[in-house]
């Protein structure tokens, strides 16, 4: 195999070049993307922010990053599916690793992820980001919302995330709250998919139950969320606990009668036009995961938001 190299990781020739590592052995970047803090040139960054301290639950989301990285090497460059492309080949894109928090200093956490963030997405790169707990994405809005403006947030998740907050708290169940009060995001312009609890507020964010999603098609629902937010620059943020804990049981607040995986899958892949700025994978927590169920769910799902952004690099 003189043609073929392994840990494309750290030995690939340019941004765009296609790995051959086993799909058993090399080192586990994000879908074999090399491993560097260097920003020129990158049209795209995946980023793990390893934090779990703000869970209400089951803790185990810092170890997150490292399950979706190592689920990811099962797309070994071929043409993924359903975008039949090589993400990558046109699409400079590069595995940022994670971000450095003081464990033992929370309340640092939040502004050392939106500065970090702010550093990534002032390259002109997008940034995918994998938790961690859902906390992470309030510091993210914060940088995203800098760069944008006020944002569509689009969340697919079990729960609305919307508890009241003093804006201080360490808390993954009310960042969307404290968003809306913030004016970070536009809740006339937002959508929460999968819901399968209650919360005291919805801040008139448009509300899709898990019941609904049973009943909708996944073309009813990826028009509800097009409709939603009109063509603004959008947030897309994905807790891996809007699935059935049959298709993601390792997280951290499982809630039953969610969607099957494929069928949230067919939604993502009809969300062609929106205008997603940013976007995050969070809520992985491999300690409770079987055979890597929720891990490759977290990657495939993660996969997807990176289609969708070369499918519109494309039709540029």
């Amino acid at each position: 195999m003189p043609s073929k190299t392994i840990d494309h990781a750290f030995t690939a020739r340019s941004l765009t070049s296609a790995a051959t590592d086993p799909t058993f052995a090399g080192a586990l970047s994000f879908m074999r993307r090399r491993f560097t803090k260097n920003l020129k040139g990158v049209e795209a960054v995946v980023w793990g922010i390893p934090f779990d301290a703000a869970t209400s639950n089951r803790p185990g989301a810092r170890f997150g990053p490292q399950a979706i990285r190592r689920a990811s090497a099962i797309f070994d460059n071929d043409p993924q599916y359903p975008f039949s492309r090589d993400l990558f080949a046109d699409m400079a894109m590069i595995d940022y690793g994670d971000c450095l928090l003081d464990y033992g200093n929370h309340h640092r956490t939040p502004a050392t992820i939106e500065r970090e963030a702010a550093k990534i997405l002032t390259s002109g790169a997008f940034l995918l980001t994998l938790g961690g707990d859902h906390f992470i994405t309030w510091p993210l809005l914060k940088a995203h919302a800098a760069r944008h403006g006020p944002l569509a947030l689009v969340q697919f998740d079990a729960h609305q995330d919307t508890w009241f907050d003093d804006g201080k708290r360490i808390d993954h169940g009310s960042f969307v709250a404290r968003a809306v009060r913030d004016g970070v995001i536009d809740p006339a312009r937002s959508i929460q998919v999968g819901i399968r609890t209650h919360a005291p507020e919805d801040f008139g964010i448009r509300l899709i139950y898990g019941h609904e999603v049973e009943e909708m098609t996944a073309a009813e629902i990826a028009r509800a969320i097009l409709d939603r937010t009109g063509g603004c620059p959008a947030y897309l943020t994905f807790d891996i606990d809007c699935l059935d804990p049959a298709f993601a049981p390792g997280t951290g607040t499982p809630v039953a009668g969610g969607p099957s995986s494929a069928k949230i899958l067919s939604v993502l892949g009809k969300l062609g036009p929106l205008d997603i700025r940013g976007a995050d994978v969070v809520e992985v927590a491999p300690a409770y995961d079987h055979a890597d169920i929720t891990a490759i769910a977290g990657a495939t799902v993660a996969m997807y938001m990176l289609g969708l952004r070369a499918e519109r690099r494309a039709a540029r």
